[in-house]
């Protein structure tokens, strides 16, 4: 086992629920014996190690009035705007937030958040990469919100990603564009799924062609690397999972002698403080992500106070915002290269743009 053990190890080795080892060791007589030695022994064989006197582990500390944010990538401008809002919610409270950074690892951020569960009152995960399971078990056991992510039984905050799509999908087909290239996120993303879905639904609807590039980390170098490959396929437009990678398209286009928008179309998703500066500036859909950020903490907050649950997902509205990164069709394309995945939804036609999407 890497690592030190945890609750959840000692849970699955016992055969029982987290919340069942927690009370053995913070409250033993609300346990069953028999169920309470088997947990002791299964912890003793992992090596899983309890200060009985604190009700937590040697060095772990209770943050009063704390409330856990969680994202996936510090240093990716996409969670800039949460974070702000995160921390005006918590702070009008009176509480802490506590940030963490997982990095894009599913594992990273089970440990992390592992970590965190006894120590604060509530947690906030934003575009979480764990499962659907992992993240029902979580919830049992800590007051718990998902931003840009949906699980039944779960409170979550997200931007209408499908309508968003489709703003993006009839932008491009009112320049002229007939087939769209999706350059796709990371393969744990599950907006990356939502947005691909959506986006299969709307170009049948609108008849037009959509192909997929990917999956690409959500980061400007790989935008950068991916605009050889759309200039090899002569795409005229592109929708990419998110602005990063939508913003390292338009950078390596030009680095290959294409022009955007005179030969490809870019549009992106997020509205980050970056598609103001790039050249040109970028087209995309623009997320509330401050709202959701501040909403996220808000809620969790309140089911740390006592407050249950809708169960129903609250989902954001979002808009179209036209820059210069989009353009009428100006030329045919050819043949795809090889590598691409193709969803023929109708017959081929000429010309392409590149639209980014987001987390």
């Amino acid at each position: 086992m890497a690592g030190r053990p945890t609750i959840y190890d000692v849970a699955r080795e016992a055969g029982v629920a987290a919340s069942t080892v927690s009370r053995a060791y913070a409250r033993p007589g609300r346990v069953n014996a028999g169920t309470a030695q088997r947990i002791f022994e299964a912890a003793e064989r992992l090596g899983y190690r309890w200060d009985r006197l604190r009700g937590r582990r040697p060095g772990e500390r209770r943050l009063h009035h704390a409330i856990g944010l969680v994202i996936a990538d510090v240093t990716n401008p996409f969670y800039g705007d949460i974070i702000k809002g995160a921390y005006e919610a918590a702070r009008e409270t009176g509480r802490m937030l506590i940030l963490s950074h997982t990095n894009e690892s599913p594992h990273v951020e089970r440990q992390t958040i592992e970590q965190e569960l006894e120590r604060v009152d509530g947690i906030v995960i934003a575009s979480s990469r764990m499962s659907d399971s992992a993240l029902r078990m979580m919830a049992k056991q800590k007051p718990l919100v998902l931003l840009n992510r949906i699980i039944p039984e779960v409170t979550c905050v997200t931007s209408d990603g499908e309508r968003g799509i489709r703003y993006a999908a009839e932008h491009l087909r009112s320049l002229g564009h007939s087939r769209i290239y999706y350059l796709a996120g990371p393969e744990t993303s599950w907006s990356d799924g939502v947005r691909w879905r959506a986006l299969r639904a709307v170009c049948a609807d609108l008849d037009l062609e959509v192909r997929r590039i990917g999956p690409n980390e959500p980061t400007v170098l790989a935008g950068l690397n991916a605009a050889r490959q759309v200039a090899q396929v002569d795409a005229s437009a592109v929708l990419a999972y998110n602005d990063a990678l939508g913003i390292g398209i338009v950078k390596g286009l030009r680095k290959v002698g294409v022009s955007v928008p005179d030969d490809v179309s870019v549009v992106g998703f997020d509205n980050i403080i970056f598609d103001e500066l790039v050249e040109p500036t970028l087209t995309t859909i623009a997320a509330p992500l401050y709202r959701m950020g501040f909403t996220g903490v808000q809620n969790c907050i309140a089911l740390a106070d006592g407050a249950r649950s809708s169960g129903t997902p609250l989902v954001l509205p979002v808009r179209l915002v036209e820059r210069q990164s989009t353009g009428q069709r100006r030329r045919n394309s050819t043949s795809p290269a090889r590598g691409t995945t193709r969803v023929s939804l109708s017959p081929a036609r000429a010309g392409m743009s590149i639209v980014a999407g987001s987390r």
